[in-house]
């Protein structure tokens, strides 16, 4: 006999639910054995695990105290840095009036700690010169000289006044000198703290190439927004700039000025803590303030480059006053708290289901099984790909997850009971129970759903785990409802155990009152059963049957009992007349 289409479409579910679990199992494998920045335990936020703590100071130019404002701004900043880094769960506050404290869960790895520590405005600078970062001298004989320390008699004055940023005469011999001598990894080189109206000498990131940056054409407060994406035409990833309206202006003049000159001098240096970051050349005047950076990039380093320059433009200049490992605030005895209570409430859910639906039940305690490995495995995967972080709000939002999924499973085992009393067969209702459910748990999860997610945009950072698992686990429920419950049902209902409706199955039609068996038709009540159980179960099953009725069902059996009385008394007027 061929299998049955509800039966195929359930194994198939099933076999769909089996391989989203071995795809997620195996991706965070991979995040473990390949790339090593995964593990097999959700990583803990700050209030569970403890982590780093930072604290900078801020200095202002004429040394006077920081505003309000700019302290606020300032740390909205560097809370966005922090953000852009994949680090969840951060704490971001001010104190003593010109100090911020950023606490990090876990300990802190170099990127992160230079997005935090990266603190001093960005500039704008045009390029006047690059070279070599080697401070050697190599002469005729073949022989190494160290370049020697600029004379003190050297010229410092440029020979003609320079008319814009980009004008060579504002290399002079002692700023050349200084340049062949500048040693890009000595610590004692600061030129975070050169002024913004002279020549800058300084070095990239990584060390490998020397400049002499013109004066400061703009600062990154002019950046009002920067992206990353990949060129429609070539597939390449650049980065996309949006400067503010007076960034606009400037940025159009200094693109007018460098659009044409030679290499490097056509080039624009994004410089962030007296490091250059990025030095693309300017291939177009561009007046709309919406320019694109485009060169080797990768889908990481566009990123990393956009960020740096989206979050760099600081109000305020940072020194790092400590950096200390710090412990957890509420630590494991909350955690472990917080687990206990979690199970409290799953058992309590399992023993419910067993006492109201028998062996339904086990359906009921497998899906919350199932929906906690696939929770587990997410967890697991978020914390490697987006820093997610479990913190005792997002543990509270997996015990309230508890009761929702409950919700879903009583109102289709609900609906199966309905269409049980109304005379259907086990396998129809459940068919048939689904049909209806499933609506109602659609439209249940969608609230719940749109719940979380506009917590999780207006409601407090510490409040924004909680809003996070609740609409993970609302998606997964549903999931779970979809591709392991229902099809579970197709299946045992085939079997002979709940196929025949045992007593102990949760589905037995007598004890629910099944007594319907058509439309509007309804069993005459025996006067006379067998007596013992089965009277009292009859006698159980016809008042259920009974208070379920409605006005209309009610009054039509009473028309068809007074219309029986009354075809029975005219039979027996006849036969007295005959």
């Amino acid at each position: 006999m061929a299998t049955s289409t509800p039966v195929r479409h359930a194994w198939r579910a099933l076999l769909g639910l089996l391989i989203i679990i071995a795809v997620l199992a195996g991706l965070n494998a991979l995040g473990v054995i390949v790339f090593k920045k995964s593990s097999w335990a959700p990583q803990l936020a700050l209030d569970l695990q403890g982590g780093t703590q930072i604290i900078l100071q801020a200095q202002t130019p004429d040394g006077a105290a920081p505003t309000s404002d700019q302290m606020t701004q300032a740390a909205t900043i560097i809370r966005q840095r922090v953000d852009a880094s994949g680090v969840g769960e951060s704490d971001i506050t001010t104190q003593a009036g010109n100090q911020i404290v950023v606490q990090i869960p876990g300990p802190a790895d170099d990127e992160t700690r230079q997005r935090i520590e990266a603190s001093a405005q960005m500039q704008l600078r045009p390029v006047l010169y690059t070279g070599s970062p080697a401070t050697t001298f190599v002469g005729d004989d073949g022989k190494k000289t160290p370049y020697p320390t600029p004379a003190p008699t050297l010229d410092a004055t440029p020979t003609a006044s320079p008319s814009n940023g980009s004008d060579l005469n504002w290399i002079t011999p002692k700023l050349q000198a200084q340049f062949l001598a500048y040693d890009c990894s000595s610590k004692d080189n600061n030129p975070a703290d050169e002024p913004k109206d002279e020549p800058l000498i300084t070095c990239d990131t990584s060390g490998s190439v020397k400049y002499i940056l013109g004066p400061v054409a703009l600062d990154g407060s002019s950046i009002s927004d920067a992206s990353y994406g990949q060129n429609t035409q070539n597939g390449q990833w650049e980065v996309q700039l949006k400067f503010d309206g007076d960034g606009t202006q400037k940025f159009a003049a200094v693109s007018t000025r460098l659009f044409g000159l030679e290499s490097p001098r056509n080039q624009f240096a994004f410089v962030l803590d007296g490091e250059v970051i990025s030095a693309p050349q300017m291939n177009a005047v561009i007046t709309d303030g919406n320019p694109s950076i485009s060169g080797s990039f990768t889908q990481e380093s566009a990123k990393t480059l956009a960020d740096q320059l989206k979050y760099g433009a600081l109000p305020l200049s940072f020194t790092v006053v400590s950096s200390n490992t710090i412990s957890a605030t509420l630590g494991s005895q909350q955690l472990q708290i917080g687990l206990i209570t979690g199970l409290i409430g799953l058992a309590l859910v399992a023993l419910y289901s067993l006492i109201v639906y028998r062996a339904l039940g086990f359906v009921i305690i497998a899906s919350l099984g199932v929906m906690a490995v696939i929770t587990y495995l997410l967890l697991c995967i978020l914390a490697w790909r987006m820093g997610f972080r479990l913190s005792l709000a997002g543990v509270a939002g997996l015990i309230v997850t508890i009761g929702f999924t409950a919700d879903s499973f009583i109102v289709y085992f609900e609906r199966i009971r309905d269409e049980l009393r109304d005379g259907k067969s086990i396998t129809g209702a459940v068919e048939d129970g689904w049909g209806r459910a499933r609506r109602t748990i659609y439209i249940s999860k969608s609230v719940n759903i749109l719940a979380a997610v506009v917590l999780y945009i207006l409601a407090d950072a510490t409040v924004k785990g909680f809003a996070f698992t609740l609409g993970l686990t609302t998606a997964i429920d549903i999931i779970i409802f979809i591709l392991f419950t229902h099809p579970v049902m197709q299946l045992v209902a085939r079997t002979r155990f709940f196929g025949s409706g045992h007593p102990l199955s949760g589905l037995d039609p007598d004890a629910l009152g099944a007594v319907y068996r058509g439309r509007a038709q309804f069993r005459t009540p025996a006067a006379v059963e067998a007596k013992g159980a089965a009277a009292r179960r009859t006698g159980r099953s016809r008042g259920e049957a009974e208070r379920r009725q409605t006005i209309a069902e009610r009054k039509k059996a009473e028309e068809q009992a007074a219309t029986g009385r009354d075809t029975a008394a005219d039979t027996k007027q006849k036969g007295s007349d005959d």
